[in-house]
């Protein structure tokens, strides 16, 4: 006879457990202590097996019954129930050892060596604030192309559109590295392609040599009233031609005004490798004045923050400066980069690999890049002394002059 429901409430304990069986290898087994487990007798390759169900009343009499019709199907498709259920089990520890976030957070530790710290902090912030937040604790293998193209599309609506595509890219790193390590059957960023709104990459904002006398004679006069350490910023970034970031967070340790050298370390460089700086007289003179101004504040920085010293300057107080000299939207602290970079090469003659090589823009491997820290040091040193003579010319003069003086390169 099938169960009832009311047998299967009503079964009391006894002082051995007992079973009651509802049909086709299905009973309720009631032990001493009155817990109640649903159990289900099969055959498999001629040996008696027992399979548990779940436990009543969490699992009822009618849900009972149709686990038992879905452990037959999978009898008649040659598949063991017990086997089944073990498997769904380890396949449901993995999942939550392996969600989008833990191995997302391993795939950044094993990529952590080979980026600059900013790269890394960068990365991990935006996965934090805009991937995390939907799908960290998802299954990395349970994720799908349209599941991913929703997060994405999230960063999209507040039109940050670079973002939106460098963290498709991003994530299909994390996914190839679940594909390798066995944490994720395939990467569906790869479907993605074309479902991004993209833009067109700009070009940051840069003068061309014929605007820098002017450029030159407004920042010498300072009729704005530019704090001294603002202006020889400025006049330092265009002479040195480092990232404003290398300038502001510049400490005295690094900067040898002896040897006339600055040694900028690998985890402060974009590229992760120790940067070498010859520098001109006019830059050493620039850097005694700036120690001279700013020892009272007994602070590590070259460049310390006004209001705060012990902190650095601001990456906008260059650029507010920039801005104040009537320059705004037409030059950025970058763009003095693009003037060294061509200015030294259409006007000045240099081959492309020297001022390239003082750009650090080092390709390669790691040990290629601290190899590059060197590379044409010699001529580098004698062409940062050109580029500056060929400022002070061009600018006391209040025009471009053809360089009338010996390339010394």
């Amino acid at each position: 006879m099938a169960l009832t429901n009311t047998q299967c409430q009503n079964a009391k304990p006894k002082e051995k457990p007992y079973k009651l069986a509802d049909g086709g290898g299905l009973t309720l087994l009631v032990n001493p202590n009155g817990a109640k487990y649903w159990r289900l007798r099969y055959y498999w390759l001629d040996k008696e097996k027992m399979l548990g169900l779940g436990v009543y009343p969490r699992l009822s009499l009618a849900q009972a019954r149709e686990k038992r019709e879905e452990a037959k199907k999978m009898l008649a498709q040659g598949i063991d129930p017990s086997a089944a259920k073990k498997q769904a089990k380890r396949e449901a520890v993995m999942n939550a050892e392996n969600t989008f976030e833990i191995v997302a957070r391993e795939w950044h530790g094993k990529k952590t060596s080979s980026w600059a710290p900013r790269t890394g902090e960068k990365i991990l912030s935006y996965l934090e604030n805009d991937v995390f937040p939907y799908i960290g604790n998802r299954p990395i293998a349970d994720i799908d192309p349209p599941e991913l193209l929703d997060t994405l599309r999230k960063i999209e609506t507040r039109k940050a559109y670079y973002a939106a595509n460098r963290m498709k890219q991003v994530c299909g790193q994390i996914f190839r590295y679940g594909v390798a390590t066995g944490k994720s059957p395939r990467d569906p960023a790869a479907d993605l392609k074309g479902a991004l709104t993209t833009v067109k990459t700009k070009h940051l904002a840069a003068l061309n040599i014929k605007e820098i006398p002017e450029f030159l004679q407004k920042l010498d006069k300072n009729e704005i009233r530019l704090f001294p350490q603002t202006r020889r910023g400025i006049r330092l970034l265009m002479l040195t031609a480092v990232r404003t970031t290398e300038l502001i967070r510049a400490t005295w340790d690094e900067i040898d005004l002896e040897n006339a050298v600055w040694e900028i370390p690998a985890e402060r460089m974009k590229m992760g490798a120790p940067h070498i700086v010859p520098l001109s007289r006019q830059v050493v003179a620039l850097f005694k004045e700036q120690q001279e101004d700013t020892k009272h504040l007994n602070t590590r920085w070259v460049f310390p923050s006004q209001p705060r010293p012990k902190e650095h300057m601001s990456n906008n107080t260059i650029l507010q400066g920039i801005k104040r000299l009537g320059y705004g939207g037409r030059m950025t602290g970058h763009g003095f980069r693009s003037l060294f970079m061509t200015t030294l090469m259409e006007d000045l003659g240099y081959p492309h690999e020297i001022p390239d090589a003082q750009l650090a823009h080092a390709k390669g491997n790691s040990v290629r890049r601290a190899y590059d820290r060197t590379k044409y040091l010699e001529q580098r040193k004698k062409m940062m002394q050109h580029w500056a003579d060929y400022l002070d010319a061009i600018g006391s003069q209040g025009k471009v002059i053809a360089p009338n003086f010996k390339k010394s390169a």
